[in-house]
Parts: structure tokens; C-alpha cells; sequence
């Protein structure tokens, strides 16, 4: 999975493109943020709820909530977060929520196979 980092305008986005197979399994954090399907299906899990979403579709994923997708099809997938950190290396610590557990995010992701 390919990763990219955006900057601009106070904001920051998060680009992975994905193969179908693909998990990315993301962790709580610490503000409501946005996330964009550009193109592709996945399965979505947020907080043990799953759904199937096709892109192009823009979903709003609250503070706090457990969130991962599986690809069921190549696709893009965005995480998008209002900050004004710049630095690709550090900006996980500002967004994710400091709760998050390696331990939850892999049982989660046991959900997702």
C-alpha cells in the first residue's frame, strides 16, 4: 500500500492506495475528521460496525472511534484533518489519539479477514 502525505490551507490529508486485499487498519483519534473513498469498494469498520462503501463518497468519522477498511477492489482512500503541523514525521502524534492500543487495532483487524 502506498502511502502520501498533503499539506495545505491548515489541513492535512493522508493518501493510501490500496489493492483489493489490502487492510488499513487506523487507530482512534483525537478529533472528528473527514474521510474520502475517491475511488474503489471497501469494506469500513468503525467501532465494530461494517459496511460496504463504494467511492467517490466523502464520510465523516467521529473523535475517538476505532475506524479500518478492507479493500474489496483497487481504490484511494483519504484521511483528512485540519492542523496546522507540516511535518510528515510528526503528525501522527497529533492526531492520533494517545489511547490507541497496537492490542485493539489488531483485533480489529482480525474482524476485517
Amino acid at each position: 500500500m502506498q502511502i502520501t502525505h498533503h499539506f495545505g490551507g491548515k489541513a492535512y490529508a493522508r493518501c493510501a492506495v490500496f489493492d483489493a486485499g489490502d487492510r488499513l487498519v487506523q487507530h482512534k483519534h483525537n478529533f472528528d475528521h473527514l474521510s474520502i473513498l475517491a475511488a474503489g469498494t471497501v469494506e469500513l469498520l468503525v467501532d465494530g460496525v461494517k459496511s460496504i462503501i463504494t467511492g467517490p463518497v466523502c464520510l465523516e468519522i467521529k473523535a475517538g472511534k476505532h475506524h479500518g477498511i478492507k479493500a474489496l477492489t483497487p481504490g484511494y482512500w483519504y484521511c483528512v484533518h485540519s492542523t496546522d503541523n507540516t511535518d510528515a514525521d510528526d503528525i501522527d502524534h497529533e492526531v492520533i489519539h494517545p489511547e490507541s492500543k497496537q492490542k485493539d487495532m489488531l483485533a480489529m483487524l482480525e474482524t476485517l479477514r
